[in-house]
C-alpha cells in the first residue's frame, strides 16, 4: 500500500480490510510501517480522533491528527472536519485497556511520509488524482494525498466562466488536476487545462447539429 491517494480511496480495498480485521493483522501492518485507512466516528473534547476498528478502537491523539497541528500552522478544524469520514494513519502501538483493545494511530506520520515520498517530488505540469473536500466562492479545496490539502482557484476550474465552483464540482468528487505552481511547499492546481481549448472542443461539433447544453448566465 505505497500509493499516496486521497483519503477514502483504499478503505474498501481487500488489503486494507485484511489489516483491520484483527489485532494480529494490525500488528503486522505496524511492523511493516504501512499506511491504512479507517472511519473516524468522533472527535473528543481534547480533539483526539476516535477510529472505529472491528476488534476495538483506534485513537489519533490531537497532535498526531495532521501535519502542522503541533506547531500551530494547521487549525483544529482540520481534525473536527474528519468526523464521520475516512482517515489515513500509521499504527504506532497496540495495547489492552479497560475498554478492550486500543490502537494508537498517527495521521501526521502518514502525511509526513506522503510529503517526503510523493508531494515533494511533484513538478509543474504533473497530472495527479485529487478529491474535492469543500468548496468556497474563490475555489475548490482538494485532498491530493493522505488528506493533504491543495487549492484549485475558481479561474483555474473551467474553460468557460463560472459563478461558483459548484458549477463544476461537488464535495467528495474524485477528479484529476494538474500542478500549476509550487510556492513555499504549497501546491496550487489547475483543472481547466485538462478540458481542452475552445478550439479543440468546438471541433467536435458541426453546423446544423442539435446538442444539449447548460445555461450558465442570463
Amino acid at each position: 500500500m505505497t500509493n499516496y491517494l486521497p483519503e477514502g480511496r483504499v478503505f474498501n480495498s481487500p488489503e486494507n480490510q485484511y489489516y483491520l480485521r484483527s489485532r494480529e493483522n494490525l500488528a503486522e501492518a505496524m511492523a511493516g510501517g504501512l499506511t491504512l485507512e479507517g472511519h473516524a466516528v468522533m472527535c473528543t473534547a481534547e480533539h483526539d480522533l476516535i477510529v472505529e476498528l472491528p476488534f476495538g478502537k483506534g485513537i489519533i491523539p490531537r497532535e498526531e491528527g495532521a501535519l502542522g497541528i503541533a506547531g500551530g500552522t494547521t487549525r483544529d478544524i482540520a481534525l473536527l472536519s474528519r468526523v464521520n469520514k475516512t482517515v489515513c494513519f500509521k499504527v504506532t502501538d497496540i495495547f489492552d485497556s479497560a475498554e478492550g483493545i486500543t490502537a494508537l494511530l498517527s495521521r501526521r506520520a502518514a502525511q509526513q511520509e506522503c510529503m517526503e515520498n510523493y508531494i515533494s517530488h511533484l513538478k509543474c505540469g504533473d497530472v495527479i488524482p485529487a478529491k474535492v473536500t469543500h468548496l468556497e466562492p474563490f475555489g475548490a479545496f482538494v485532498d491530493i494525498g493522505c488528506g493533504i490539502p491543495s487549492l484549485i482557484p475558481i479561474d483555474a476550474i473551467s474553460v468557460s466562466r463560472i459563478s461558483h465552483p459548484n458549477d463544476r464540482f461537488f464535495n467528495g468528487q474524485d477528479i484529476y488536476a494538474a500542478v500549476k505552481n509550487i510556492e513555499n511547499g504549497r501546491i496550487c492546481l489547475t483543472h481547466k487545462e485538462l478540458l481542452g481549448t475552445w478550439a479543440q472542443n468546438a471541433s467536435l461539433f458541426s453546423a446544423g447539429e442539435t446538442v444539449g447544453g447548460v445555461i450558465r448566465s442570463v
